[in-house]
């Protein structure tokens, strides 16, 4: 029996769509990474993409959710196709079956119009530029993005539905008075040079600090300056000395190694620094990230005031600005990374709450005030 349609996915679709062809535009004519009009789906594809895995992701297989990636793709030699022989039905039953095959990261089932109707052609491991995919995360939580370039090594979260809500990404977000690079990053605008391999490093290490669900702070301090020294409690409880340059040394080998090796070990390092946030305390890197100390108890720097107020924005459409105290956020971890942003206004915070929120602490000068950028919308 057919499912009924999923309201969301049609009142989604034409924004999905849209945003494609707009990133498309942005590029030359001549850019090698703009696809052929007709390799982005319309509406209608993306709505049915969404609609299956939608429908999917709410059933079970062995007791299991369905945890599957969609990919609109035709089926080309370039990508190293796994194809079936008969191609498959775009449905929850076909998809739900599959589903163990494919669970694992980094494979794709393709899907193609095949006389006019979606099929699922068969799997791959390569994605192309622009090319749009739909990951069911939990039940009836889906996430539609996008790879925004064939060298970028991340994917761009267009929009997350979760149930019958819809958050859109908001890419104007940038545009925003002292907007984190980071938060630029996230959303697709690529920083040139090895800044962006420190960039790249930064939501590595937020999408592990997320992944081991204890929560944690990380504090990411001036190198050539010992200031937030004075926002800590002394004796620190885990200071390291020498600091440890592990992913720093990694960041300078950068090109010199090949490209699977150094990620291999850029991954390990980075899941090793992450790991230590899960420990009571915070984190702290300089912004070579070179390791300082963790479990570190964040106080108030002799002479400031208590920070009481924080701005909090959501790069989503239809967000808006708010203004609340650092505890509303998620509780001491929230207030004691705004308090140390407050003070040390160089630095940057990063907090991951058990439940999966995320959020990055900076301080915005034309505010005079913390601003603290909810992003767990940017990191599923």
């Amino acid at each position: 029996m057919t499912p009924p349609a999923y309201a969301v996915a049609r009142g989604v679709a034409p924004a999905v769509s849209e945003h494609l062809r707009r990133h498309r535009a942005a590029l030359g004519p001549k850019d090698p990474n703009q696809p052929p009009l007709e390799l982005l789906p319309d509406a209608h594809a993306v709505e049915a993409l969404v609609d299956a895995a939608f429908w999917a992701s709410v059933r079970r297989e062995e007791g299991y959710i369905p945890k599957i990636s969609l990919a609109f793709l035709r089926p080309m030699p370039e990508i190293s196709p796994l194809l079936f022989a008969t191609p498959l039905p775009l449905d929850p039953t076909a998809l739900t079956r599959l589903a163990a095959a494919v669970e694992r990261p980094g494979i794709h089932l393709g899907v193609w119009p095949e006389n006019g109707v979606l099929k699922v052609w068969g799997t791959t491991h390569t994605i192309p530029a622009f090319c749009f995919v739909v990951e069911v995360i939990a039940a009836g939580l889906l996430v539609l993005k996008h790879r925004p370039r064939y060298e970028s090594r991340k994917f761009v979260n267009v929009a997350v539905l979760e149930g019958d809500r819809i958050k859109i990404v908001d890419e104007r977000a940038t545009l925003i008075a002292d907007c984190p690079a980071m938060l630029s990053s996230m959303l697709g605008f690529e920083i040139n040079g090895a800044n962006d391999d420190v960039l790249n490093v930064q939501i590595q290490i937020a999408l592990s600090m997320r992944r081991h669900g204890r929560g944690g702070i990380l504090l990411i301090v001036p190198s050539d300056d010992e200031g937030w020294r004075d926002s800590i409690v002394h004796p620190i409880r885990y200071s390291v000395e020498p600091a440890y340059q592990e992913l720093s040394l990694l960041l300078a080998l950068h090109g010199t190694l090949a490209d699977h090796v150094w990620e291999e070990a850029a991954n390990r390092a980075i899941d090793a620094l992450a790991g230590l946030t899960a420990v009571d305390g915070a984190t702290i890197v300089n912004d070579r990230y070179d390791l300082l100390a963790f479990g570190a108890k964040i106080s108030r720097r002799s002479g400031s005031i208590m920070v009481e107020e924080v701005i909090v924005t959501e790069p989503v459409e239809g967000g808006h600005t708010e203004r609340m105290h650092p505890g509303q956020l998620g509780g001491t971890r929230h207030l004691s990374a705004a308090q140390f942003v407050h003070d040390q206004r160089e630095a940057v915070a990063l907090v991951a709450s058990q439940d999966g929120r995320f959020t990055i602490f900076a301080w915005s000068p034309c505010e005079g005030a913390v601003h603290a950028h909810r992003v767990e919308v940017l990191l599923l």
